[in-house]
């Protein structure tokens, strides 16, 4: 990583990496447009959001809502930054020793939102917690380079073998199995984040499934989240060590599903910042100041539950359903939002090899192309082989306009298929998350935001055994590609580089999922709020330097 001013220092690996706090300029200086808040004299940003919070337990956080509120609420070890970079969060310094295998973080004194201090200690247990096989966190495949984590989640070592250690309490050694170019970027991650032992046994199992639940040790901390309510806020957290830096009162998440109503509620004041939803909202504020069209490390696809359905376990059938998808006609005249056609899972501008973006050495043009004569023959040909005349099957995605005009668009193309017979079903998000974890569906439409810019963060998920393969797709090559990458060839630029290409290939051409667009996130927000930082991967929001007129 190239040295930055403000930014994060790297020199050679045995010597130390000096934090200095980082001011993250304002990706939003929006002039205004005739919008006028009712809110003008508040500092409280009124921010919408499309769906309900599912947990504040950061062990078991795996969505971008919880991830967005948590991110501001809690602090790790570094924090995201513009450019791929990291910034300081409750670790000053660290180094790495020269195998790159040793992490040594000295920490800030900085306190919960309680009052009592933060410690080396609550990050050893936050992180024992996350691996811990009884907690059953979708992110603890996170950890395997840390030394025995892997052992660990699979029940032949003791949660404290963890490679992790409190050197007393204010620096905290980690020691990896092997060496992870893009580590610095895992203890951004609310898994990472520290957790307090006496908290947790305190709320017991109440932890974490409302705001009072909780404690924080972010620049905010949540207030009025019951557990199911639609609305819930970021108060200023006066405990937090940079506490004089933060510019607002905090921020009111209010969840509106009904793209008209979130654009009346901003036009009338209500809302400070809504999603825009559709051509006609994209293109009423497309031209204007207040318009933000942000760039996502983001992937829908579709998933097949090959455990559930065995005809889904047929490459034909499979390959049928990819190639009925027009993602061209889908992204510019269903979604209208900016998003793009999918050219594969990864998303395109995550991550570039001398020059050469990841999506352009992985392409694989049957993976997403559109051909309806192709895929009714191949339908044909896959029915034949799985013994069936036809399919009845159900299509699973959000409750929210975009979910609703995507399982729309999907069951019009697929029904052209002879013989299937689509239904649909659109639920709360956090039902629908719970149903595609425990395999509660026939087809569900998913999503990926990339946590780090590195194509691993995709690529990883469709492993065997990892905890979010929905699908249950398998394929003994990509595992040991991916394997490859992260292990044999993770020193070895080059290798490491094809191994991920090759696995996306195999990915794609065994059509083990298939991709349907990669999402972009236009935003209305008026011209009073200025700072909110955006991220491509990662959280995605962050209101540490947020201000309002």
């Amino acid at each position: 990583m190239k040295i930055k001013k403000g930014g994060v220092y790297f020199m050679k690996l045995s010597s130390v990496v000096k934090l200095s706090t980082v001011g993250l300029s304002s990706a939003l200086l929006l002039a205004a447009c005739g919008n006028s808040s009712q809110e003008s004299k508040s500092k409280t940003i009124q921010w919408q959001e499309s769906a309900n919070l599912p947990t504040l337990d950061v062990s078991k956080a795996t969505d971008h809502v919880s991830a967005e509120t948590l991110s501001n609420s809690n602090e790790g070890l570094l924090n995201s930054a513009k450019d791929s970079k990291v910034a300081p969060g409750v670790a000053e310094s660290y180094k790495v020793s020269k195998d790159g295998k040793t992490y040594t973080f000295n920490l800030r004194h900085s306190k919960w939102s309680d009052g009592k201090p933060v410690t080396a200690k609550d990050f050893v247990y936050g992180w024992q917690r996350s691996v811990a096989p009884k907690t059953a966190s979708q992110y603890s495949y996170l950890f395997d380079h840390v030394k025995n984590a892997t052992e660990i989640s699979q029940n032949k070592a003791p949660v404290s073998s963890l490679g992790v250690k409190a050197d007393g309490d204010y620096k905290l050694v980690v020691t990896l199995s092997k060496p992870q170019s893009y580590f610095k970027y895992l203890v951004t991650m609310t898994p990472f984040f520290p957790q307090s032992e006496s908290a947790v046994k305190k709320f017991g199992s109440a932890y974490g499934t409302n705001s009072s639940s909780m404690i924080y040790n972010g620049p905010f901390k949540v207030t009025g989240w019951t557990g199911t309510n639609d609305s819930w806020t970021l108060t200023r957290n006066k405990e937090y060590w940079n506490n004089k830096a933060t510019k607002i009162d905090g921020v009111k998440f209010n969840v509106q599903k009904t793209p008209s109503t979130a654009l009346n509620e901003y036009q009338s004041g209500k809302l400070d910042a809504i999603k825009l939803v559709g051509a006609q909202q994209v293109g009423q504020y497309k031209n204007s100041k207040e318009f933000h069209n942000e760039k996502t490390a983001s992937t829908f696809y579709l998933e097949l539950n090959q455990k559930k359905d065995p005809a889904f376990r047929n490459v034909n059938i499979r390959k049928a359903l990819s190639l009925a998808i027009n993602r061209q006609q889908f992204t510019k005249n269903t979604l209208g939002d900016g998003s793009l056609p999918a050219v594969g899972y990864v998303s395109p501008g995550l991550a570039s090899l001398k020059g050469k973006d990841f999506t352009n050495d992985a392409y694989v043009k049957s993976g997403v192309d559109y051909n309806m004569a192709e895929a009714k023959k191949l339908w044909a040909k896959g029915l034949k082989e799985v013994g069936k005349k036809n399919l009845n099957v159900s299509l699973l995605s959000d409750d929210t306009a975009a979910g609703k005009n995507t399982t729309e668009y999907l069951q019009t193309q697929f029904e052209q298929l002879p013989g299937l017979k689509v239904t649909n079903q659109n639920l709360p998000f956090k039902s629908r998350l719970s149903r595609s974890q425990n395999g509660q569906f026939d087809m569900v439409v998913s999503a990926w935001n990339g946590d780090f810019p590195d194509p691993i963060t995709f690529l990883t998920l469709f492993t065997s055994d990892n905890s979010y393969n929905n699908g249950k797709w398998k394929n003994a090559e990509y595992d040991k590609l991916v394997q490859n990458a992260e292990g044999q060839d993770a020193n070895n630029t080059d290798k490491r580089w094809n191994d991920m290409v090759q696995a996306e290939k195999t990915l794609m051409n065994d059509q083990g999922i298939i991709p349907i667009y990669h999402q972009a996130q236009p935003y209305a927000i008026n011209s009073r709020v200025q700072g909110v930082q955006f991220y491509p991967t990662g959280s995605g929001l962050d209101f540490r330097n947020a201000s309002v007129k």
